[in-house]
């Protein structure tokens, strides 16, 4: 873990806070998860907590639209002792790749990728997942910027539709959770 927190510093690339960790392990384990999409791999700090939490025979299946940081989470994967079949790395930008992702075949997706493409990623999330199945979304607080009614940027609306979306959806079930930037978590009704 550390290895991989060191990589995300070193590089600039953002990762999820302990916190956010530690909610992933715990929602992983409670979702009893033998299959994980991730969208955004970074160096590998949020792909090492949900392996954690996942059941030991799971697979993450993790999207990122540079291969440069799945080689370096490859490392930290290997570095935190998961047997290289316990992950699998798709390059390409998530909305070109999750179409391809098999219907209801996850327990949990993890977005954590562009934030424009947040309720995109939604509608990819709801057909990917099982009944049951639990989404959850990364940097939903936008630094704080989400509750600010002044003007904001294209991409903090964006998570406003999502969290607007999620709320009046009668096919999830959701929950805001206030660790690291905002872990918006939602299970799919069966």
């Amino acid at each position: 873990m550390r290895w991989a927190r060191e990589r995300a510093l070193e590089s600039g690339f953002p990762s999820v806070s302990p916190g956010t960790g530690g909610a992933l392990r715990l929602l992983a384990a409670t979702a009893d998860a033998k299959a994980v999409a991730e969208i955004g791999t970074g160096t590998g700090v949020s792909g090492i907590y949900l392996l954690l939490g996942m059941r030991p025979d799971g697979v993450l299946t993790t999207v990122d639209l540079q291969p440069e940081r799945q080689q370096l989470a490859r490392t930290a994967f290997r570095a935190a002792g998961f047997a290289g079949n316990r992950a699998r790395f798709i390059p390409g930008r998530a909305l070109d790749v999750l179409p391809r992702l098999a219907d209801g075949g996850y327990d949990l997706v993890f977005c954590d990728g562009d934030r424009l493409e947040y309720l995109d990623y939604l509608a990819e999330s709801l057909r990917l997942l099982r009944p049951g199945g639990l989404v959850c979304f990364e940097g939903v607080f936008a630094d704080g910027r989400t509750i600010d009614s002044s003007a904001q940027p294209a991409e903090v609306q964006r998570v406003r539709e999502l969290l607007r979306t999620v709320r009046e959806s009668q096919d999830l079930v959701p929950s805001l959770l206030p660790v690291g930037d905002g872990l918006l978590c939602a299970v799919r009704r069966g």
